[in-house]
């Protein structure tokens, strides 16, 4: 098999028949949006409101073209072209020729040449990208994708303009094999429920996408953690199994190792291909004292399970809501992945829940979740509208769904499956009659049986929010309302704060950066009138900080204050989610990341990967043995009693051994010294908390 990556050129017109004007060089994968912008020297989206300039690109149809020589295509040899994501609908032309048309960016497209391949001459392949989809008679927003498997929040969210890119996002290629040479494999790993015996499931797939009669020769060897071989085979068959008995078992991150044994194909051509499959058992199981509610009659039913057993094991699971980290997803490398989970790691967390507005992440982003043992939970692209039931749209949804479930089912780190965010709920008016859920719990269960489903989340006995450190609704802190709730997971709830003054320095200006206002930069980047149910002034929350600090506030006291209201709040919801364990046993907060630079958001992560101080705080919270002051309130004045319940939380699987605990109360002021420049709200995980011996940053009471 030979692979040729094309260098493909972009240009757009009106309509799908309609040469270009002009062409520009296309970076492949990316954004044809990303594209234009280099040819034509415009600023980049994320500074001030550039990303105004970008919107009219959606309207238009955008073509690649690329060549490839035809010469020394050999008789009998088969053409194709592929492509592991276009976004979102496109035709496929090869000599002017429509050869295929596609909707769908998750699926593998693969097309078919050999019969139009002129053999001695140059040949164009093009692609043309059509208009994004929206929904006929929908408002403008995320309504727009209620009718396309497309993600949501590209339509506009409270942390994402509405930017919606268009393009070829994932790798891409021309390829001339043999029609009975293998072409790539798809494994699928599963573990007996005694844990006693792993099956691997390989399919060979197969140039032009046909099982040919007669399988060319090829070796397969199966390689354990440690690198020894456990099975070693050639054969001609086109799928087959393997079985490993007593296999050595996947785990999530500080509950073991996670062993990843080693599949590779060799065709009797020379070409590998390699995949790391892990054996884990994975299931739902009921809360404790879920069963024993409701007590008595008439009775409905009992809330549903959601803590997570993985290798018969209870966890915990502590984590955050993950959002593609780039606006133009095209652009997400495997480095980036990298970084992003490694703070993950950091943080001590052990899931990331795949948000239902957004993508389904490259295939770097599930393997760096494999080998740092973070649990995946997936969510399919449906989010907080009332997807449709037209015949259309479920046959691409189908046929989407069962690629995408093909694609990452081969993953120890994957979890969980989940139709998608907040479809329960008066916003979306979905309920689990609707075909689409039906659709997806049908694919999840016919092609990964033994991953768990849900149909969306939050379902019966889960929370989603709040989003508040105070919620004027029932006059109460963020401490109160945790401290009187009974969920079995909460799996959604924010704590907003300016992002660090580095990251709003390199999108307002100087004059925008010392005025925050509603209107302008500030509000297009979400500080202001971002979302509906916390005031004009969210996620700044501007009103808040003055209530408790003062109106008088610089823009680096207001950052500074608002990081400090977002850590303490971030950290006694955590906490009090692992007080509540095992009637409650997932701790997941909105959100982890951004794509863009927010001038105030929930994340943890500011855009692109800077640390906001709540992530410290976090990750005191998470760690694996901790002690909680569980408090009753954020400030207090002279000659109030202050009172707190005090927890040693443990988390690992190890007893502890007796320990003195003291205890140090400081009131001699509100806050330590403040600095008055612009670095002051990067101090303050300097000033809640210092570097320990083992440059591990542990909380100071």
């Amino acid at each position: 098999m030979e692979k040729l990556v094309p260098t493909f050129e972009v240009g757009c017109s009106g309509a799908p028949d309609e040469e270009p004007s002009e062409w520009y060089p296309a970076t492949v994968p990316g954004a044809v949006q990303l594209d234009y912008a280099r040819a034509k020297g415009l600023p980049p989206h994320w500074e001030g409101e550039n990303f105004r300039e970008y919107g009219w690109m959606e309207s238009h149809h955008w073509h690649y073209r690329a060549t490839f020589d035809g010469k020394g295509v050999a008789s009998g040899e088969s053409v194709s072209f592929v492509s592991l994501g276009i976004d979102y609908r496109c035709l496929v032309f090869l000599n002017g020729r429509e050869l295929a048309s596609h909707e769908g960016m998750f699926g593998t497209i693969r097309v078919d040449l050999t019969s139009h391949v002129l053999p001695d001459a140059l040949n164009e392949i093009r692609i043309v990208c059509l208009p994004i989809p929206r929904k006929q008679d929908a408002p403008e927003g995320r309504a727009e994708a209620a009718d396309s498997v497309k993600p949501p929040m590209s339509y506009g969210w409270d942390w994402h303009p509405r930017l919606v890119p268009i393009g070829i996002w994932d790798e891409t290629w021309v390829e001339r094999a043999r029609p009975d040479e293998i072409v790539g494999i798809e494994v699928h790993p599963v573990l007996s429920r005694d844990l006693k015996t792993g099956t691997i499931a390989l399919a060979a797939r197969f140039a032009g996408g046909i099982v040919p009669e007669t399988v060319a020769a090829h070796s397969v060897e199966v390689r354990d953690p440690e690198g020894v071989t456990v099975y070693s085979a050639n054969t001609r068959k086109s799928s087959g199994k393997v079985t490993v008995t007593d296999p050595m078992l996947w785990w999530p991150i500080g509950e073991g190792p996670q062993h990843l044994y080693t599949v590779v194909v060799t065709t009797e051509t020379g070409t590998s291909f390699e995949h790391r499959v892990g054996f884990r058992s994975v299931r739902l199981r009921m809360n404790d004292g879920a069963w024993e509610e409701p007590s008595g009659f008439p009775k409905t039913r009992s809330t549903p399970p959601i803590m997570l057993e993985i290798n018969g094991r209870p966890i915990f699971a502590k984590g955050t809501n993950w959002v593609p980290p780039e606006i133009f997803y095209g652009t997400i490398t495997p480095d980036r992945y990298a970084r992003m989970i490694d703070l993950a790691v950091e943080a001590n967390f052990n899931i990331l829940r795949i948000w239902g507005g957004g993508i389904i992440n490259k295939k770097a982003f599930h393997t760096a979740c494999d080998e740092r043992g973070i649990m995946v939970w997936q969510e399919f692209p449906l989010a907080c509208v009332e997807h449709s039931d037209d015949e259309g749209y479920l046959a691409v949804l189908e046929s989407e769904a069962i690629a995408i479930v093909k694609r990452l089912r081969s993953h120890p780190s994957l979890v969980l499956w989940c139709g998608g965010n907040e479809l329960f709920n008066v916003w979306s008016g979905m309920t689990d009659q609707h075909h689409a859920l039906r659709l997806l719990n049908s694919i999840t269960y016919e092609h990964d049986r033994m991953t768990p489903f849900l149909p969306t989340s939050p379902v019966y006995g889960m929370g989603h929010g709040h989003y508040v450190f105070y919620d004027k609704t029932t006059d109460e802190e963020v401490f109160a309302v945790m401290q009187r709730s009974s969920n079995t997971a909460y799996t959604e709830f924010g704590m907003p704060a300016a992002s660090p003054m580095q990251v709003l320095g390199g999108f307002l200006s100087e004059a925008g950066l010392a005025d925050p206002m509603p209107g302008g930069v500030w509000e297009s980047h979400h500080a202001y009138r971002a979302w509906g149910g916390g005031g004009d002034d969210t996620w700044l929350c501007e009103s808040l900080i003055h209530s408790y600090f003062g109106s008088e506030q610089s823009t680096d006291r207001l950052v500074f204050y608002s990081q400090l209201l977002q850590a303490v709040g971030y950290q006694a919801i955590y906490e009090e989610a692992r007080r509540q364990w095992p009637a409650c046993s997932m701790a997941l907060n909105w959100c982890f990341n951004e794509p863009w630079p927010t001038a105030a958001n929930n994340s943890l992560v500011a855009w692109p990967d800077v640390i906001k101080p709540a992530f410290w705080f976090v990750r005191a919270a998470c760690r694996p043995v901790a002690l909680s002051a569980a408090i009753r309130r954020f400030s207090y004045a002279e000659g109030e009693l202050l009172e707190f319940d005090l927890w040693l939380l443990n988390g690992s699987d190890q007893e502890l051994e007796p320990m003195e605990v003291v205890v140090t109360v400081n009131a001699a002021s509100a806050l330590p010294g403040l600095p008055s420049d612009r670095d002051a709200n990067d101090s303050l995980a300097s000033i809640f908390c210092e570097p320990a011996a083992d440059s591990d940053r542990e909380m100071i009471r």
